[in-house]
């Protein structure tokens, strides 16, 4: 007989998630109470422990509606409730005994031990507590690396900004292993928090590969060579104001690059053992593990853009751009700064993104890659005055008019990548003053066409894709041979 669990009550989870505000309560009446006893007046610590009494049973009952989730590890649940229990009764006994024990010679000597052993609770309580919320190595997650040396623990993990990672150098990038050594350390920093032994949001685990492929309460999340029907690649790319997009509001969301990885692996089969060597990786991914094998970082942006004060986008007009399929979210933190992306509407063309022109204003970085836009869109790009990244690899632009773009200002990043721009066209957007990096491999310009661009405009990185061999094998033959 299969048994099927009632579904959670949406009340009951409700008042579960006011546990985490009332704990904080009992908590500080208790510790004020203790500190009253052995330092000030004890005329009124009956009556602050009969409040934190009170509190911290209602603080039981919503901690227990919260369990009701069933996204915590039972085993530490189980602690941190009984310990929970354990001071809410221990607070009612306090009251009782600061009030009438007091003047007896023999039960006033149970009144420290007690007081001793309520702090002893506390402190374990909250510790559970917090390895159900944050995990079990939120306290030493950052222990200073002398002090790890000396207790025996691994040196920590190089860490950059949360918008701008670290990247760790990895020695030899071919035999590296795509999901351990790349993938899995993203996971692990903005997933892991809520989806690890301790809990697991949507009752779904994270931290190992098993969970992973399990998925969670609506199913698998990965698609083995499907990256843009897996659920995991699905919600990153949905708008910031959508409930389901992750990781949620007000946590570290991952970077372009880190989407990027995150699909290459996907796309290979979500296959845990295989190794970059033998995997086929095109040239964005390629830069990316070159990036890797130096351990370079892209480093904090810059950009004077951010530094200015604009006035926000209609929220309207951004509803009717979604509408369409284009992701419109936030490209700075408390700002109203947008990024554009036609990821999931590559079916739009000139007349549909003629919406855009409603926050043009607003956006920093647009991204209509695959798309079916022709030369007619550039001039309503050249009315973008704030643009920084435009991306249009995979569409039917020519030269005719990229001369409309010269009036872009803060123009940094372009990418025309499998486009009919030529040498004519390069040699008119070397008159961009702020363009620092240009894509155009797989286009109609020459070697020298590119070698007359930079000349003229030095500065640039022109990215004209990988030929012959990939460098990254050539030293991974060297250093074959240097072994033998």
């Amino acid at each position: 007989m299969v048994i099927l669990e009632a579904p959670v009550s949406d009340w009951v989870l409700f008042f579960g998630h006011f546990h985490p505000v009332l704990v904080h309560l009992p908590i500080g009446m208790l510790l004020i109470a203790v500190i009253q006893y052995f330092f000030a007046s004890k005329k009124s610590v009956p009556y602050v422990f009969f409040w934190a009494f009170i509190s911290a049973v209602f603080s039981c009952l919503m901690g227990w509606a919260l369990s009701q989730s069933g996204e915590y590890d039972e085993k530490t649940l189980l602690f941190h409730q009984w310990l929970g229990v354990a001071v809410a009764v221990l607070s009612g006994a306090l009251a009782y005994m600061t009030a009438y024990w007091v003047q007896d010679v023999v039960m006033a000597r149970l009144i420290k031990p007690s007081l001793i052993i309520s702090v002893i609770l506390i402190t374990l309580t909250g510790h559970f507590g917090g390895n159900l919320t944050h995990g079990s190595d939120y306290l030493t997650a950052y222990v200073p690396q002398p002090i790890r040396g000396w207790v025996g623990m691994e040196p920590r993990a190089e860490q950059g900004s949360a918008s701008e990672p670290a990247i760790r150098k990895i020695a030899n990038i071919q035999t590296a292993l795509i999901y351990q050594d790349l993938v899995q350390p993203v996971l692990k920093q903005k997933c892991w928090s809520c989806h690890n032994a301790e809990k697991q949001k949507g009752k779904l685990r994270m931290d190992s590969p098993e969970f992973l492929l399990a998925g969670g309460e609506d199913g698998a999340i990965i698609k083995a060579g499907f990256p843009e029907e897996s659920e995991i690649l699905k919600r990153l790319l949905l708008p910031e104001s959508d409930e389901h997009h992750m990781p949620p509001k007000g946590k570290p969301g991952f970077t372009e690059e880190e989407i990027n990885l995150l699909h290459w692996w996907l796309k290979e089969g979500a296959d845990f053992k295989k190794k970059v060597k033998d995997a086929s990786p095109d040239t964005k991914i390629k830069t990316l593990l070159a990036r890797y094998s130096r351990g370079e970082s892209s480093g904090p942006y810059l950009s004077p853009v951010f530094k200015m004060s604009i006035s926000e986008a209609d929220e309207s007009d951004v509803k009717d751009l979604q509408k369409l399929g284009l992701l419109v979210n936030p490209s700075a933190k408390d700002q109203p700064f947008l990024e554009v992306n036609a990821v999931n509407a590559q079916g739009l063309g000139d007349k549909e993104l003629e919406g855009l022109a409603n926050i043009q204003e607003q956006i920093v970085s647009l991204k209509l890659g695959k798309t079916k836009i022709s030369d007619a869109t550039m001039k309503q790009i050249a009315s973008m005055p704030l643009l920084i990244l435009l991306a249009l690899d995979h569409t039917n632009i020519t030269d005719k008019n990229l001369s409309a773009l010269e009036g872009l200002r803060y123009l940094e990043s372009l990418n025309l990548y499998g486009t009919k721009v030529s040498d004519a066209g390069l040699a008119t957007l070397a008159k961009i003053k702020s363009l620092k990096h240009l894509y155009v491999w797989q286009s109609k310009v020459s070697d020298a066409g590119i070698a007359l661009f930079k000349k003229a405009k030095p500065g640039v990185m022109v990215d004209n894709g990988f030929k012959g061999k990939w460098p990254l094998e050539i030293d991974t033959v060297r250093v074959e041979e240097k072994s033998k």
